[in-house]
């Protein structure tokens, strides 16, 4: 099980390496820093001084992968490269354009992403599960049918209308709790407790199809028959059998998302004016701060590999042939 582990560890070396280096493609060499000097200054004939002094303010006026001017060590050292990619593999994420330290604005916005992300998860969790046992449960019957119409429903709704209708109706017309801002300790609650809301119902659709595609998978199975066969109930058989054994696939997408939860929502954080790491990233892409927006793609790449490497442990602690793969 160790040389799994580590062999998959390993697998993420390279994958990550490759996602850099395809960022630092992207931000400085198909948009070089002369187009972001540009774009940031805002003006259509900005003279060569101020694109200079941009560039130098931020360190963009290095060479991009070598500096053949430098001595020594300082030829691959003193290059874009090293300061603005490389030192993101120690989380060393420097300052931003507007010279902000992006590490320190992270540390602090990740709080109200994790305040809405997480209890939207398990509590959308516990709601998913319960209502796909209910209707598989009542399977072929006409709640059955009911449920599935309604899940379809819910899915083709767009999140904003659930954003902007529970804004209106929970927000301002029965006044239960603020439309948008945050606050912090425990007068946070009443501003998470509507994007939780918004959060769950959006997810009901498409997450009870999902877990009730699950349940009737292993309702058909043969050891279900087998129970049934032994006297246990329906009910006995859902709880005892199909929810144990459909918690493996539910519990390996869980651990998947995991570690995205920590870069919050984009959008729900933007309508409600919530200051995390989705907000930070929107408002860094609509200033045109492409270091934040850099910092955020490289460290989104890594939660996603160590949740595909969670995902991993997971199999090999509920399945043991993974261990022999």
């Amino acid at each position: 099980m160790i040389a799994y582990i580590i062999r998959r560890a390993a697998y993420a070396i390279p994958i990550l390496i490759g996602i850099n280096i395809v960022t630092f493609v992207l931000f400085f060499v198909v948009n070089s820093p002369d187009d972001m000097a540009r774009m940031h200054l805002g003006v259509k004939r900005v003279t060569p001084e101020a694109i200079e002094n941009w560039q130098h303010e931020r360190g963009y006026d290095k060479p991009l992968l070598w500096n053949g001017e430098a001595p020594g060590a300082k030829r691959f050292i003193d290059t874009i490269f090293f300061k603005k990619s490389a030192r993101l593999f120690v989380f060393d994420f420097g300052r931003s354009d507007s010279g902000r330290d992006i590490g320190y604005d992270i540390s602090q916005r990740m709080w109200p992403s994790l305040a809405i992300a997480i209890p939207s998860l398990f509590i959308g969790l516990l709601v998913n599960i319960t209502f796909a046992l209910l209707i598989a449960f009542f399977r072929t019957t006409y709640v059955d049918v009911s449920g599935v119409v309604l899940c379809v429903v819910l899915m083709s709704i767009s999140g904003l209308f659930y954003i902007i209708g529970g804004q209106y109706l929970v927000g301002k017309l029965l006044n239960l709790v603020p439309i948008s801002g945050y606050d912090s300790g425990l007068n946070a609650i009443k501003f998470v407790v509507l994007p939780v809301i918004i959060g769950v119902i959006g997810g009901i659709g498409a997450g009870t199809r999902w877990y009730r595609t699950l349940f009737l998978e292993e309702i058909g199975k043969d050891y279900v028959r087998t129970a049934r066969a032994k006297g246990l109930s329906e009910r006995g058989v859902l709880y005892k059998h199909v929810l144990r054994n459909g918690l493996i696939p539910i519990l390996t997408g869980v651990v998947a998302i995991l570690p995205l939860l920590f870069m919050g929502s984009l959008i729900v954080e933007s309508f409600f004016a919530v200051p995390g790491l989705g907000s930070y990233t929107i408002d860094a892409i609509n200033s045109q701060d492409f270091a934040i927006v850099r910092a955020m793609v490289f460290l989104g790449s890594v939660l996603y590999i160590i949740g595909l490497l969670l995902t991993d442990i997971s199999y090999t602690l509920v399945d043991p042939r993974v261990r022999l793969s």
